[in-house]
């Protein structure tokens, strides 16, 4: 006899939710992966700020500060039922495993959320940037410096760090729907989260805000930020990011519970 995984029974609805309204309504599943990347501007732009702010008073409080603030981003996304890209990886990916989805409706819906989410981060990332935390920055502020740091990455360090970020946010996905404690919730998101945030790793979707607020806070002045490495950090950020999410995360875990055995999540 098989047994059921209460793991997979609701990602399974989860992914019976995104194809519903993919297939009934494209322009309110567009509205909310744009709104994902609205919070995730938020998350963003009171971490930097509040980085900013903490360097001041002492050299290396800003990181925690930033990394603490930023896995706030998350917790909006999930109790605002956002659509973020780098979750549907896992998703998508264990409905094609599954057979659930077919393999074209879950990249018209992969790509369809990330095409809404960089719509989201470009113009939410503007705006934030005219706002008072981020005017008349000095040259050598976190945001810039952080900004920078990112973008003079090697290629094998962003594939991997990539990898690992998606590892954590789709872990803390998953131990979201694994709880019914509001509570342990947003606990558990912030803390996982923490991780990737405070060790720097690459997650796509964040930087597209994260990097239309340093070019429009900075004026384009930026030097380590051309359309070459932001477009090398972007791509190389994706294809680590399915990895972790997709396959690690995804495929891994629908592979783990599609046997006859009692050990099942």
């Amino acid at each position: 006899m098989k047994h059921i995984s209460g793991l997979m029974e609701n990602i399974d609805y989860s992914i019976d939710k995104k194809m519903d309204l993919f297939s009934k309504s494209k322009s309110r599943y567009f509205i909310r992966a744009i709104l994902a990347c609205l919070f995730l501007t938020l998350g963003t732009a009171v971490a930097f700020a509040i980085a900013m702010k903490g360097e001041d008073i002492t050299h290396g409080l800003g990181k925690m500060l930033y990394a603490f603030m930023f896995s706030w981003s998350l917790v909006m996304i999930v109790y605002m039922d956002a659509e973020l890209g780098t979750s549907n990886m896992m998703y998508m990916t264990i409905g094609v495993y599954t057979k659930k989805t077919p393999l074209s409706t879950a990249l018209k819906i992969l790509f369809s959320c990330v095409l809404f989410n960089l719509i989201g981060g470009l113009v939410f990332g503007y705006l934030v940037s005219l706002t008072g935390p981020f005017q008349n920055l000095t040259p050598d502020n976190y945001l810039f410096t952080a900004i920078a740091g990112k973008l003079e990455k090697s290629t094998l360090q962003i594939f991997i760090e990539g990898i690992f970020a998606n590892i954590v946010v789709n872990t803390a996905v998953i131990a979201t729907l694994r709880m019914k404690d509001d509570g342990a919730k947003v606990a558990s998101t912030i803390f996982i989260i923490f991780i990737f945030a405070f060790l720097g790793f690459e997650h796509v979707i964040a930087n597209f805000p994260a990097f239309t607020l340093a070019y429009f806070a900075s004026h384009g002045t930026l030097a380590a930020m051309t359309t070459a490495s932001i477009l090398h950090n972007l791509c190389f950020a994706f294809l680590g990011n399915f990895v972790g999410g997709g396959l690690i995360i995804g495929l891994g875990y629908a592979w783990l519970n599609n046997k006859e055995t009692t050990y099942l999540d």
